[in-house]
């Protein structure tokens, strides 16, 4: 009785492992811990390096990484798109994957100016975009859309304001954050591009979340 009872437990389990590793393998993403929904990525309109206008529905579809820099930053900048570099690498031939770079500096970063830029770091601009536009709307969409700066900060006069920060936001393929990493730290690069990796095996999904990660 004990070695039939033994038997049917380990047949029962045999099947249970078997009808999970089929679903990891039918079904995209599962059995993978997902990522949290932080925010949505609210309509926008700047222009790239090409002088093309870009809006938020150039996107759709698409995972991307967003970041904030400047052409004439000397400090952290260099190092946060140094390291960048192989993360643009290894999502060269992956159509659904882009980096986007926004420009802190609007007044002195002019659509050819960034252009210069991003034929100096050899970026292919396919891949990776580099945007600008109105100030108030690159600082806006900062801190409502990609959460990388308190939205409280809007409510300083825009001349006197400053945007400076080395944290980068992934974006699904619905514009949804999903998560926020330190574009100076090795360790949460790795996770990024694991979690890359993950967005593009993820589905379209419906944007059903508020931007209010840092309160009311």
């Amino acid at each position: 009785m004990n070695k039939k009872f033994v038997f049917y437990i380990g047949f029962f389990l045999v099947l249970v492992i078997g009808f999970y590793i089929v679903l990891t393998r039918v079904i995209p993403g599962y059995g993978k811990v997902k990522l949290p929904v932080l925010s949505y990525v609210l309509p926008f309109q700047f222009v790239n390096q090409d002088g093309k206008t870009v809006t938020e529905r150039d996107l759709d579809g698409k995972v991307y990484v967003a970041e904030y820099f400047f052409t004439t930053c000397k400090s952290i900048c260099p190092i946060m798109n140094t390291n960048l570099r192989p993360i643009h690498e290894a999502f060269l031939n992956e159509s659904r994957f882009l980096i986007v770079s926004h420009t802190c500096d609007p007044e002195t970063d002019s659509s050819a100016r960034l252009k210069v830029y991003a034929d100096s770091i050899k970026a292919d601009t396919r891949h990776w975009w580099f945007l600008t536009g109105r100030k108030d709307s690159l600082y806006n969409t900062a801190r409502t859309s990609y959460l990388l700066d308190d939205p409280k900060n809007n409510l300083q006069n825009i001349d006197d304001q400053f945007l400076h920060t080395q944290f980068f936001a992934l974006v699904d393929k619905s514009g949804q954050v999903r998560k926020i990493y330190d574009g100076l730290k090795k360790d949460e690069l790795e996770e990024l591009k694991k979690d890359i990796k993950g967005l593009l095996d993820e589905p379209v999904a419906q944007k059903r979340f508020s931007n209010n990660l840092f309160g009311n």
